[in-house]
């Protein structure tokens, strides 16, 4: 229940940000994709982590969004 709590957390989360990030900011940030193509597919990275346990340790979808954002070497195979 708990690993659903943080899913659903993070996603709304992902999806407030994606809708507020400029796309004039973001393409100079970034490659080509949308910011929306970039935090889907970061969601689904993220999302996968949390089923398989990586963030048990954390208490809210905040801290995780948080903690990606800071070192996204964190996320197994994310380039």
């Amino acid at each position: 229940m708990k690993r659903q709590e943080l899913i659903n957390q993070v996603k709304e989360g992902y999806a407030s940000i994606a809708s507020s990030e400029g796309q004039q900011h973001f393409h100079q940030t970034s490659s080509s994709i949308t910011p929306e193509v970039y935090y889907e597919k970061l969601l689904e990275k993220v999302t996968s982590e949390i089923r398989e346990g990586k963030f048990d340790n954390c208490h809210s979808g905040e801290e995780i969004i948080n903690r990606v954002a800071a070192d996204k070497s964190i996320l197994s195979g994310w380039s």
